[in-house]
């Protein structure tokens, strides 16, 4: 197989744990932002540093076919019932069309935050389309 440069990005694969692996239509958040903190260098406001203070990571949003049976929403309803959250792990991985991983993210203690569906619409021929989203701590690539 030639390496492909840059990948296409339809092909991947998202396993949490405890739930198996799950196929969805569409996947983003894998996004971190170094939030940084501005100081005046010798109190001269004209001239300050940015210094970095923290790590600031997006909520992964996974939307798919609507799917009320599914173990994530078992997950998702039980965290919003009980309001007790099992934080899980997950891997989602960028696959080549021999279907073996090219790119892989890890993403530790995430839990569900919020769940839609899309609107229903009469005059329309579409899927009813379900969007889950993630807060977590961190992931590593």
């Amino acid at each position: 197989m030639a390496n492909e440069y840059p990948p296409p990005s339809f092909h991947f694969q998202v396993d949490i744990d405890g739930l198996g692996s799950m196929s969805f239509q569409e996947v983003s958040g894998l996004s971190l932002n170094v939030e940084t903190e501005a100081f005046p260098e010798g109190g001269n406001t004209d001239f300050t540093h940015a210094l970095p203070t923290s790590v600031k990571y997006s909520n992964l949003v996974l939307k798919r076919g609507l799917n009320v049976s599914s173990g994530i929403i078992s997950w998702l309803y039980t965290s919003v019932v009980t309001f007790e959250f099992e934080l899980k792990n997950a891997q989602i991985y960028l696959l080549n069309q021999d279907h073996a991983p090219i790119a892989f993210w890890s993403i530790t203690g995430a839990y569900p935050v919020k769940w839609t569906v899309s609107p229903f619409n009469a005059m329309k021929s579409e899927l009813a389309i379900e969007t889950i989203e993630l807060k977590y701590q961190y992931f590593d690539f």
